[in-house]
C-alpha cells in the first residue's frame, strides 16, 4: 500500500489556497492522485465540497484540515484525517481557533506601515477567499502584487518572520486539544512536514513523545517540504515512535507551490500507511 498515489495535504480557497475545492480535485486526478484530501488551515468548511469533486473525478476520499497548534513556542501544524466533519466539538474548537487571526493581522498590518507599507490589511483581504482565516500568506500575496518583493519567498526573508516588520506571534490551540478533537470526531491525528520546525533534538523528541500520549498516530515522512534525506529521517522516527506514515503535496497555488498534487514520491518501505489505520472512513 506504500506505492498508492495518495495526497493527503493541500489547501483550498477555504484557507489559503488560490483554488477552489473542485478546482484542486480536477488537478490532483489529473497528476493521478488515488486517495485525496482537503487539509484547509483551521477548517473544514469544504469538505462536503471536496468530497464530492473528488468522487466526481474519480478518486477516494479523507476528511482533512491542518490545525495551528503552539508548542515550545514555536508554532506546530496537525493534521486531522478522517473524522466526522460534522462533529460539533471540533467545529467549535476550530472556530476557537481561527478567533484571534483577526486582530493578529491588524497588528502586523501596523508594523507594516511603520516601515512605509501602507493598507497592508486591506491588501490582503483582496487574496482572502474566508476573512476568518487572514494569514501571513495572503499578506506574502500582498506585498509581491504592490511590489515590494519579487516573490513569496522574498516576502518571508524580509518580512512576517521572526524578527521582521510584520512577524505577530499568535498563541493556537494546545497539542492536547488539537489532538483530541480529531481522534474524538473518529479521526487520525498526524504531525505535519516535521522538518519544519526549527526544534532542538530534545524539543523534536518531547513534541513526538507528547504527540504519542495525547493519542497521535501518525507523521508526514514525504511532503513538499522535505528534502530525500528528511524522508529517511522521518521515516525513521515513524518507526521509533510506532506511528503510520502520510503523504502529502502541502500544495497552496500553481504559482507558488514546490510540489504539485500527487508529485512526491511513494513512501518508504517497511512503514505502515496511514490511510490503512483509516480504511474504515475512506469515502
Amino acid at each position: 500500500m506504500s506505492i498508492l498515489n495518495a495526497d493527503l495535504h493541500c489547501h483550498s480557497i477555504v484557507s489559503d489556497g488560490t483554488l477552489t475545492p473542485e478546482e484542486l480535485a480536477s488537478r490532483a486526478a489529473a497528476n493521478g492522485v488515488e486517495l485525496w484530501a482537503l487539509t484547509d488551515h483551521d477548517e473544514i468548511g469544504g469538505q462536503h465540497r471536496a468530497a464530492a469533486a473528488a468522487h466526481a473525478n474519480g478518486m477516494q476520499y479523507l476528511t482533512g484540515t491542518e490545525i495551528s497548534v503552539t508548542f515550545a513556542s514555536e508554532t506546530v501544524h496537525i493534521v486531522g484525517l478522517g473524522f466526522d466533519p460534522d462533529d460539533a466539538a471540533m467545529l467549535q474548537g476550530l472556530d476557537d481557533t481561527r478567533g484571534g487571526r483577526g486582530a493578529r493581522a491588524r497588528e502586523m498590518a501596523e508594523q507594516l506601515a511603520k516601515v512605509g507599507i501602507k493598507d497592508a490589511y486591506e491588501g490582503a483581504l483582496k487574496f482572502v477567499g474566508n476573512p476568518k482565516l487572514i494569514s501571513r500568506t495572503h499578506f506574502a500575496r500582498f506585498l509581491v502584487e504592490a511590489g515590494h518583493c519579487k516573490d513569496t519567498s522574498e516576502v518571508f526573508r524580509r518580512y512576517l518572520t521572526e524578527g521582521k516588520p510584520g512577524y505577530v506571534e499568535h498563541r493556537w490551540a494546545s497539542l492536547k486539544d488539537a489532538v483530541q478533537w480529531i481522534t474524538r470526531a473518529g479521526g487520525v491525528a498526524v504531525i505535519a512536514h516535521p522538518g519544519r520546525y526549527k526544534f532542538s533534538a530534545n524539543e523534536e523528541f518531547a513534541l513526538f513523545s507528547e504527540f504519542k500520549a495525547h493519542g497521535g498516530r501518525g507523521v508526514e515522512v514525504v511532503t513538499g517540504s522535505h528534502t530525500a534525506a528528511e524522508y529517511v529521517r522521518y521515516a525513521e522516527t515513524a518507526k521509533e515512535f510506532g506511528l503510520a506514515a502520510s503523504r502529502g503535496s502541502d500544495f497552496h497555488s500553481p504559482g507558488e507551490s514546490h510540489t504539485d498534487l500527487g508529485r512526491l514520491p511513494y513512501l518508504p518501505g517497511g512503514l505502515t500507511p496511514v490511510w490503512d489505520l483509516l480504511a474504515d472512513r475512506i469515502l
